[in-house]
């Protein structure tokens, strides 16, 4: 994890789908170049914001698939409930949601790690974005290129978009 100074900024992120308070259940597939993520939305309808149990490899539910060009990212805690654990809790970051963290002390962070290479240029890291995705049981970040991330959205289970998603990971190695 990384610690946070006075220049952090949280803005909500806009252009990704809500993720379901219940039960998202997110899904990471990476390589060192690209990330694609997938989780349940918010369902739209009569059960809409009703907990139910979800069958990953049977079920018919609304999922977003993100995909991103990544420098970096991390998957796992906090959790809903013990996000006020997060260094960015106290500047608006908030569980279930999607932001931007402007001014971002990590990659801040990761530019000065690289300071040590002998070609070292810090204009790269400038154009960098940290993105985070705060779900039910886990928070996903990634710092990121722009125009940052492309957006699908399928029904199915997390297992019917498996093929989805490895497919997209593969492809053309830049967004256009």
């Amino acid at each position: 994890m990384y610690e946070v100074d006075e220049r952090d900024r949280v803005v909500t992120l806009e252009g990704v789908p809500r993720s379901s308070v219940g039960a998202p259940i997110p899904l990471v597939i990476a390589d060192e170049l690209r990330v694609v993520l997938a989780y349940y939305m918010t369902p739209i309808g009569p059960w809409a914001g009703i907990p139910k149990i979800i069958n990953q490899r049977e079920s018919d539910e609304p999922i977003a698939i993100i995909r991103f060009d990544c420098d970096a990212h991390m998957f796992g805690p906090p959790n809903d409930e013990a996000f006020e654990g997060h260094p960015l809790a106290s500047r608006g970051l908030e569980p279930y949601g999607a932001f931007r963290v402007l001014d971002s002390s990590w990659i801040r962070k990761l530019e000065r790690m690289n300071r040590v290479h002998r070609s070292h240029r810090p204009e790269p890291f400038w154009t960098l974005q940290h993105l985070v995705f705060a779900f039910h049981d886990s928070t996903f970040e990634c710092v990121c290129g722009s125009p940052g991330f492309e957006v699908k959205t399928a029904h199915g289970s997390m297992y019917s978009v498996l093929p989805t998603m490895i497919e997209w990971l593969f492809e053309d190695r830049r967004p256009t």
